[in-house]
């Protein structure tokens, strides 16, 4: 197996992992719940670097050729509520999924082991994603609009969407007065990229922000749950 050895590429192979976890723990839960049957051998839950997941049995050889998920997923299914066992098995995920990002970044320096961590960092865990589901969906990220989108001159020397940040994280004490005309990034989960957006307002006390996106669209935000959530870049 080829393995990925940039920053760029594990990261990318992280993301793909586990936009197949959270596929199995979200959308196509109900599938996962029934190849979990508690009937069977020890399970466990695999993300592709595909992007897709798989409930399979243990590698055979050992030491295996990565790190191995949880062992035995399925005994726990119908011995707490369905609710607990998700969070649960997405903790277990969240920690195979660091672990196999870091036996590939075992070659890296120091200085990369951190950018790449930093890059983690940038998206929510799946226990996040899967105990408190984002608000934003598809339906609601920013549409194309018809015919030409006039950009205003400020966000032109920007693109208006990015697969990985350029900023840093929004951060609780960054959430005054002072945030307002800032320009950002907004995370969007669900397509994995990052909106630029500019800050027109913000309400400091009640935590309620409004921005504006690049085609000209506005949104109001909760800038405790973006902050919370790790959704916004500052530039």
């Amino acid at each position: 197996m080829d393995f990925p050895k940039t920053v760029e590429e594990i990261f990318e192979d992280y993301q793909r992992r586990r936009n197949g976890l959270l596929r199995a723990l979200t959308d196509d839960l109900e599938d996962l719940y029934q190849q979990a049957d508690p009937e069977r051998e020890n399970l466990c839950l695999y993300g592709t670097r595909e992007g897709n997941w798989a409930v399979e049995l243990p590698a055979d050889e050992v030491p295996p050729e990565l790190p191995e998920p949880c062992l035995g997923i399925n005994f726990a299914r119908d011995g707490m509520a369905k609710r607990d066992w998700v969070a649960l098995v997405a903790v277990h995920s969240d920690s195979w999924l660091l672990a196999v990002a870091f036996f590939y970044a075992v070659k890296l320096d120091a200085a990369g082991r951190m950018r790449l961590f930093k890059l983690i960092n940038t998206m929510p865990t799946l226990f996040e994603s899967v105990s408190q589901r984002n608000k934003y969906s598809k339906s609601s990220a920013p549409q194309p609009q018809p015919g030409p989108v006039v950009k205003k001159k400020k966000f032109e020397d920007r693109p208006i969407e990015s697969k990985y940040p350029s900023g840093r994280l929004l951060k609780a004490e960054d959430v005054s007065p002072a945030l307002k005309g800032r320009q950002a990034e907004l995370f969007w989960p669900d397509n994995q990229l990052w909106y630029l957006v500019e800050i027109i307002s913000v309400n400091a006390k009640t935590k309620q922000a409004k921005i504006v996106y690049a085609s000209g669209e506005e949104e109001d935000l909760d800038l405790a749950e973006i902050v919370r959530e790790g959704h916004m870049a500052l530039l």
